[in-house]
């Protein structure tokens, strides 16, 4: 990479348990030039593994469009225990016996029917102008929302009788949290629970097997930023049209209503655009192709 600050760039990053991902952002940030803005799209919470969408430049102007995709996870759900956190910060108390295993499958089932979840008290939403964390840490038990929360998929990976544990595989919405759906299954069930072990292994179409390391970045090659913009068409654009777009001039071209992801010849992405069917004017440029 050249010593100049990239326009537009994102990795792919596999976080390993133990650092928040702001940790994650700050060691990649300093191994860029300086006054690289660094971002990520969907935070995982530190005892989480798994995909992190790092975005350089230009490419944090996405992070809301990545964050919004649905997500994989599959989690490790410890039974007949319950944790005031949801995962194994704790503190930790004893549930009940643990049921039987048909009983966990028909719990899982009536659970990924839901389509509404209560905010967990350990979480950073804001209640009262305040992270509901921060609050939770003095001691404080306000009432946490309810949000509307959508579960595409939600099966039962395996059941470890022995050890009180089953296997959750999940695609959810952006803002499910899988520690609260691990505690309401053990609310189901009667037993109590709590999220032992967390991974997310896809954004959308992206998947945790095409990671990095964090600190594998920036030396591993980005990836096309196309791939971070499935849910909108793509227009390929000739030198002049894409320069023409890039220093923000409308194009009299015919397509149909809507935003469109506008790529150079070489396939680089040049910007976001709108089209009204006769015109496109661009909404966020992400490169200029007289400086590539």
């Amino acid at each position: 990479m050249s010593a100049e600050r990239p326009l537009a760039r994102a990795w792919l990053v596999d976080k390993p348990a133990g650092p928040t991902s702001h940790d994650v952002v700050r060691g990649i940030r300093s191994r860029l030039p300086r006054g690289t803005k660094v971002g990520h799209a969907g935070t995982l919470d530190p005892f989480a593994t798994g995909l992190l969408v790092i975005l350089a430049g230009r490419a944090t102007r996405i992070a809301d469009r990545v964050s919004g995709q649905s997500k994989r996870y599959r989690a490790v759900v410890q039974l007949g225990v319950r944790s005031e956190t949801g995962d194994p910060e704790g503190p930790l108390t004893p549930g009940g016996p643990v049921p039987d295993p048909e009983r966990i499958a028909a719990a899982v089932n009536e659970l990924a029917r839901s389509n509404t979840q209560q905010v967990p008290l350990y979480s950073a939403v804001r209640v009262g102008g305040e992270r509901l964390y921060a609050r939770a840490r003095r001691g404080e038990r306000p009432q946490t929302p309810e949000r509307e929360i959508r579960i595409s998929r939600l099966t039962l990976a395996d059941v470890d009788a022995a050890a009180g544990q089953v296997t959750l595989d999940a695609e959810v919405s952006k803002g499910t949290y899988v520690r609260q759906l691990s505690a309401d299954l053990g609310e189901l069930l009667g037993c109590g629970a709590y999220c032992l072990a967390l991974r997310r292994t896809g954004v959308g179409v992206l998947d945790v097997r095409d990671a990095v390391a964090p600190d594998a970045v920036p030396d591993a090659p980005p990836v096309p930023l196309t791939t971070l913009l499935t849910d909108i068409p793509t227009v390929v654009l000739g030198p002049p049209d894409a320069r023409a777009l890039a220093h923000g001039r409308p194009l009299a071209l015919a397509q149909p209503r809507g935003e469109v992801a506008v790529v150079a010849s070489d396939r680089h992405l040049v910007a976001i655009a709108e089209s009204d069917g006769h015109q496109l004017r661009p909404i966020t440029v992400f490169t200029d192709p007289d400086a590539e």
